[in-house]
């Protein structure tokens, strides 16, 4: 059962009744987020001060959604379960409840970069167009590998944040020459690379998430390395 706007509420259904629940949720949860984050890139593109203005609104319904989920969460230990992919499922939805609400928060540091910004005459580099657009894919995708439980595609989306590093690394340094050079202005060449790092951040958070799909579904965990994403290893007993 469930009512307007709320989670699940606990009944006396089983386990895996109460675990389908909330995942169902945590499919909803990522569709909000989706929603917040894309419509605060589109507010810093088109310095839109109305969809700006809405994110905090949106990001309001996440939190509560967060702690709903959490409080659901937390029964699910206590029912006995020694199956380890079930302890692992309650798990995983714990700790991806808990990236969704901060990527969120950085799709609400970039509207509040717009709302401080409000006039611009600077126009915002393609690569930073091409950067934000692909990391709106990777959460997308980070989305799906959560629904379907699909490792794959969950590594899929970890080989791409390092292409996302180079899109940042270029993006700073870029703007570090235009402001040497005087074609940008050191205030929106600041607020640029804020946001670059806020889109940066929900890309690291996506990863974590998809990290979590992996390990969910094989056991396996996955570890970064300073050269760049690899294979998981078998965990240690």
């Amino acid at each position: 059962m469930r009512c307007a706007g709320r989670c699940t509420i606990p009944s006396m259904h089983t386990f895996q009744e109460r675990l389908s629940a909330l995942e169902h949720d945590m499919v909803l949860q990522g569709a909000r987020v989706l929603n917040l984050c894309t419509l605060a890139v589109e507010s810093y593109f088109d310095l839109d001060l109305v969809k700006a203005m809405g994110i905090e609104t949106l990001d309001t319904e996440i939190d509560r959604i967060d702690v709903e989920i959490e409080k659901l969460s937390v029964p699910l230990l206590g029912m006995g379960q020694t199956d380890e992919h079930s302890i692992r499922s309650v798990l995983t939805i714990v700790k991806c409840n808990n990236e969704y609400e901060r990527i969120a928060d950085c799709g609400v540091n970039i509207a509040e970069r717009v709302l401080e910004e409000r006039t611009r005459h600077m126009r915002v580099p393609d690569t930073f167009r091409v950067m934000s657009n692909s990391v709106i894919g990777m959460l997308r995708d980070t989305n799906r590998a959560l629904l379907r439980h699909d490792a794959n595609l969950a590594r899929q989306v970890l080989l791409f944040d390092d292409t996302v590093d180079r899109f940042k690394k270029e993006i700073v340094m870029n703007a570090q020459e235009q402001v040497a050079a005087g074609h940008l202005t050191v205030g929106f060449a600041f607020g640029l690379m804020s946001v670059t790092k806020s889109v940066e951040r929900i890309a690291d958070h996506c990863t974590n998430v998809c990290e979590q799909v992996i390990y969910l579904e094989s056991g396996l965990i996955v570890r970064h390395r300073p050269e760049g994403w690899s294979a998981p290893v078998e965990p240690k007993v």
